[in-house]
């Protein structure tokens, strides 16, 4: 089984987004930052989501992070899925904190149950045979709109159709240029939509473990 073992954002402004995550999430070493190196404009083809266990939690890490200066893209609210809402770092990444809960059963705790990245594929089919000839294992699958993959790893990773992953985060789905993301795992490859992964070693880590 192929594991995630940290994200890494590529930034424009290092500094302010190391302050932005740490005051906003807390993510520790599963979050790595380094400076950008390539421009990007609109929609970067992924989104990052927190799961949490109940909607006091949601509200919470919400706020915490519009306070630290993102903005919202789809207030928290309530839907058939559970509870949840979507916003936007000042460096540009979509956020997304949700529950499977729509009733609170004691305070906030802050606590993030998991992380899990989702892929924007243009062709999930393809995507979902290359992380298989990579050595992942599929969790998941409903046809050609989303790939769930079983990790062992510090972040969850799925595949879903582009343009459905943007209209779930509340965003056009044009955009072009650099992802602004590094995948790390066990090995280095590029996807079919350019998203790289690098070893965790060579990463280039430049903004250390953020958070507790």
């Amino acid at each position: 089984m192929t594991s995630i073992d940290a994200i890494t954002l590529e930034v424009a402004d290092l500094a302010a987004a190391e302050r932005f995550y740490a005051n906003a999430f807390g993510l520790g070493s599963r979050l790595r930052l380094r400076a950008a190196q390539e421009p990007a404009t609109g929609f970067r083809g992924f989104t990052l989501s927190l799961t949490v266990a109940q909607p006091a939690d949601v509200n919470a890490l919400i706020g915490g992070a519009v306070d630290a200066g993102a903005t919202v893209l789809k207030p928290a609210a309530k839907s058939m899925w559970g509870y949840g809402g979507v916003v936007q770092a000042p460096d540009g990444t979509i956020w997304k904190v949700a529950t499977s809960a729509k009733k609170d059963t004691g305070p906030a705790t802050g606590q993030i149950d998991s992380v899990v990245l989702l892929l924007g594929a243009t062709d999930v089919g393809a995507s979902r045979q290359c992380y298989l000839d990579q050595g992942f294992t599929v969790a998941k699958s409903f046809g050609r709109m989303y790939v769930e993959f079983a990790s062992s790893g510090s972040v969850k990773l799925g595949l879903y159709r582009r343009r459905a992953l943007a209209k779930d985060a509340g965003v056009s789905p044009e955009g072009t240029g650099s992802h602004r993301i590094v995948v790390n795992g066990a090995g280095s490859f590029t996807d079919p939509d350019g998203f790289a992964w690098e070893a965790l070693a060579t990463s280039g880590q430049a903004g250390g473990q953020l958070g507790a």
